[in-house]
């Protein structure tokens, strides 16, 4: 079954629904971003959270030292790093790691090497860590020597998730503009995305 992770959660209204909803996991992001958080916040929402979420932080080129605190502050499971961060950047973080790379990046022929628990594959827009919104050539990904478990992201909606899924097999997909309406979590759009990407990822019966 491939995961959803909601990304850019930003009350408990939403990440209740979420999460009864079928998602996975959650993501709180600590970077610039019109879906940032205080620390404070995704606490008070993480604490709320029922055990079986995974509770993701969401950083970029942010000190091991806040990511560390963060995390154990908010009870995160997992680091999310969306910037530059080194391989030994990576073995600092002392929890989960998630390390998202750009199929532009210089960092992209490296991440086989990378000791980290799964990676995020995302578009490329100059300027924007995350977030982008635009779907890339998942063709790219063909060629590509899964050693860890690949999260799928940018462009994803409820309109091409059941495509995404069945084309590119991915372990998790990772999901946030694509969920919203007027920049705002639409509990529609949710619903609708988990649904598409689990009916595509469940085994017909034999």
């Amino acid at each position: 079954m491939v995961r959803v992770k909601i990304c850019g959660i930003t009350d408990l209204k939403t990440a209740l629904y979420s999460a009864e909803a079928g998602a996975d996991a959650l993501g709180f992001v600590f970077a610039p971003s019109t879906r940032r958080i205080a620390p404070e916040d995704a606490r008070l929402i993480s604490l709320e959270l029922p055990p079986k979420i995974l509770k993701v932080g969401v950083f970029v080129n942010s000190p091991v030292k806040e990511v560390q605190q963060i995390i154990e502050f908010c009870r995160l499971d997992i680091a999310q790093l969306h910037g530059e961060e080194s391989q030994e950047y990576c073995r600092q973080v002392n929890c989960k790691v998630i390390k998202a790379f750009n199929i532009q990046s210089p960092l992209f022929s490296l991440i086989d090497s990378y000791p980290v628990d799964a990676v995020l594959i995302d578009t490329f827009l100059p300027g924007k860590a995350g977030g982008t919104g635009k779907v890339f050539d998942w063709k790219i990904l063909q060629s590509l020597n899964r050693t860890k478990p690949v999260i799928l992201a940018g462009g994803l909606n409820q309109s091409n998730a059941k495509e995404a899924v069945l084309s590119v097999r991915p372990d998790g997909v990772d999901v946030s503009s694509g969920v919203e309406t007027d920049k705002k979590k639409d509990p529609v759009k949710i619903l609708q995305f988990i649904n598409s990407v689990k009916e595509a990822s469940t085994p017909p019966f034999r």
